[in-house]
C-alpha cells in the first residue's frame, strides 16, 4: 500500500474491483483470499457496503456480488460521460472552424483544471496538457468561470493578492473585477499574454442555472490573433455555447456535474 493511502478505504475499493470482474460473485473466504487480506478485518466492511447496498450477499450462495448502490453510481458516471462525449463533438467542431486549439476547463479552488482537449493540425500552437492548472485569473477560461464572483470573494480567493507572470497581468483586483463584468455581459471572456507573452485566448461560460460549471477557450499564438480572428472565433464560441447550453436543458444536466471537492 503506498504511504498516502488509506487501509480500510482502500479496501472498500479492492472488494468493488474484485467484486465487478467476478460476475457470478465470491464467498467472503474467497474475496479475503483475493485482496490478502484477513477475514476478519474485512467482514466489518463487508457488512457495512451490504447495508448500504453498494455489495449484494446471495443468502443460498453466501456469494456476493456488486450492489444496486454501485449500479447507480456507475450510471451517474455514464451520464457524466455523455455530457463530456457531447462537448467534445463541439470542440471538434470549433477547432475545425478555427483551425486552433480548444480546451475545456472547470475551477478547481482557485486555480482552472483543464480537463478536455482538442489540438489543432497549426504547426505553431499552444502546447498543453491535460490535468493541467493554471491560476484563474490570468486565463481566459478562468475568468469565464470567475464571472459571479464579487470584488470580496475574489480577495478571498486569492489572499495573496495577484501575480504577474507577464507585464499584461491583471495585478488590480477592480480592473479584474471590471472585466469579469464585462465578459459577464459579452457572454465571452479574453486573456492578451497575461500568462505568457505568446498566445491570447477567448472563452466562453457554459451555464446551468446561472452557474458557470464549465468553460471552454481556443488558445491562439499572438502573431496570428487579428481582429478577423477575433470575430471568428468569438462568434463560433457563442454559437457553440448556446447549443451546450441548450443541451444542458434538455437533458436536465445537474449544475453540480463537474464540480468535486479537492482532497489533500
Amino acid at each position: 500500500m503506498k504511504k498516502n493511502e488509506h487501509r480500510p478505504t482502500e479496501r472498500v475499493l479492492d472488494i468493488l474491483e474484485v467484486l465487478s470482474s467476478n460476475t457470478e460473485g465470491l464467498t467472503l473466504t474467497e474475496i479475503a483470499t483475493a485482496i490478502e487480506a484477513p477475514k476478519s478485518s474485512i467482514l466489518p466492511v463487508v457488512h457495512t457496503m451490504c447495508s448500504r447496498k453498494f455489495i449484494f450477499m446471495d443468502k443460498n450462495t453466501s456469494k456476493y456480488t456488486i450492489g444496486i448502490s454501485s449500479y447507480y453510481i456507475g450510471k451517474s458516471y455514464s451520464s457524466s460521460k455523455n455530457v463530456l462525449e457531447f462537448i467534445k463533438s463541439e470542440m471538434r467542431y470549433i477547432v475545425k472552424k478555427s483551425g486552433e486549439i480548444c480546451q475545456l476547463g472547470i475551477l478547481d479552488g482557485n486555480k482552472v483544471l483543464y480537463i478536455e482537449k482538442v489540438d489543432s493540425d497549426e504547426p505553431i500552437r499552444l502546447i498543453s496538457s491535460i490535468g493541467k492548472r493554471l491560476p484563474a485569473y490570468c486565463t481566459s477560461i478562468g475568468k469565464s468561470l470567475l464571472i459571479n464572483k464579487t470584488l470580496d470573494e475574489l480577495k478571498e480567493l486569492y489572499p495573496d493578492g495577484l501575480k504577474a507572470f507577464t507585464q499584461n497581468t491583471i495585478t488590480d483586483f477592480e480592473k479584474l473585477e471590471k472585466e469579469l463584468i464585462e465578459a459577464k455581459t459579452n457572454g465571452y471572456a479574453i486573456e492578451k499574454s497575461e500568462i505568457n507573452d505568446y498566445t491570447s485566448c477567448i472563452s466562453i461560460p457554459l451555464l446551468k442555472d446561472s452557474k458557470a460549471i464549465a468553460s471552454l477557450s481556443v488558445s491562439i499564438p499572438t502573431f496570428r490573433f487579428s481582429d478577423e480572428k477575433f470575430e471568428l472565433i468569438k462568434n463560433i464560441l457563442l454559437e457553440v455555447r448556446f447549443k451546450i447550453e441548450t443541451f444542458f436543458k434538455e437533458n436536465d444536466i445537474d449544475a453540480d456535474i463537474f464540480m468535486f471537492n479537492d482532497v489533500e
